[in-house]
């Protein structure tokens, strides 16, 4: 026996953090994932092994059974006690998936460097949901928490439009002549998605209606900008309304204030990637700035 399961990555394009309170959020599914294979094995207990995209082995561990049934207090989080968490609560919503086994040598497989933020954890939760033939969000909302966009990206193949609303998935299409003026780039920095969760909550103000209705209203105008100017246009808009709500500066005015073009971050401000909107092609004014990363629409999104 040996099933393979696979999951998307992800970009949030527009509507992060208001998500979380109802906003409507436009995301795009990577071309980067993550598979998932398992195979038969024994003695109760799962040999669990995981691979980075240049197939290095970065963790690897037995997790016994009744590791997974009875989840033992952790101290500290750690990648075993935060995987015992996910496998706990997928045995919770279906016993049948552990019970009926002997055991399992599992190993999972990323197609891009786990420090990219393009969700190393969603795509594992899916992909585990798919093993255990259980909902993917339900297993979000048990273990990790989040909006579950990234879920909604992990499971289908074109952009989708997300609320979290009874975890509402629409499939649109984005497709614009001026694909080829996007690009994204790494800031060279992993952002912890909890934290940036947490000042949001502390930082957002009394509009909140106002804010998501604000939100909506621009996410449906970079959706369906007809022009560079008009897609740069709304893109600027909203990182310029989610920075007064935040009482952040924007990425462009902290770090590249003097790019001709726009820049607005992707999910949780200030790390992983941003996404750029330019006439010419950046890559040599972000190089010489040390951020070598540097994706072109097509190189990136499925």
């Amino acid at each position: 026996m040996k099933k393979t399961f696979y999951s998307n990555g992800k970009l949030l394009i527009a509507g992060e953090y208001l998500v979380l309170d109802g906003a409507e959020a436009f995301a795009l599914p990577a071309k980067f994932g993550q598979n998932l294979v398992i195979e038969s094995g024994e003695n109760k207990e799962i040999e669990w092994k995981s691979y980075d995209y240049d197939e290095h082995l970065w963790f690897e561990e037995t997790i016994s059974f009744d590791e997974i049934i009875n989840r033992p207090e952790a101290k500290i989080e750690t990648v075993k006690s935060t995987l015992i968490d996910i496998l706990h609560e997928a045995y919770a919503l279906n016993p049948k998936f552990i019970d009926s086994a002997e055991g399992f040598k599992v190993s999972t497989h990323l197609s891009f460097p786990r420090n990219w933020g393009l969700g190393t954890s969603s795509t594992l939760i899916n992909n585990i949901a798919q093993w255990a033939n259980i909902n993917a969000f339900t297993l979000l909302n048990n273990s990790f928490g989040g909006s579950g966009y990234d879920i909604a990206c992990a499971q289908n193949n074109t952009p989708v439009i997300y609320r979290v609303k009874d975890n509402f998935v629409e499939q649109v299409e984005f497709n614009p002549d001026y694909k080829e003026n996007i690009f994204f780039v790494y800031l060279n920095k992993k952002q912890n998605s909890k934290s940036a969760i947490y000042a949001y909550n502390n930082n957002k103000n009394h509009h909140l209606a106002q804010s998501v209705a604000e939100n909506n209203k621009i996410t449906h105008a970079i959706l369906n900008a007809k022009t560079l100017k008009e897609f740069a246009s709304a893109v600027q808009k909203h990182e310029i309304h989610l920075s007064n709500i935040l009482e952040m500066q924007t990425i462009k005015e902290a770090l590249f204030p003097d790019f001709k073009g726009v820049i607005k971050s992707l999910g949780a401000w200030g790390g992983d990637f941003v996404m750029v909107v330019s006439k010419e092609n950046p890559k040599e004014y972000f190089s010489n700035k040390g951020y070598e990363t540097i994706l072109t629409y097509e190189e990136m999104i499925l």
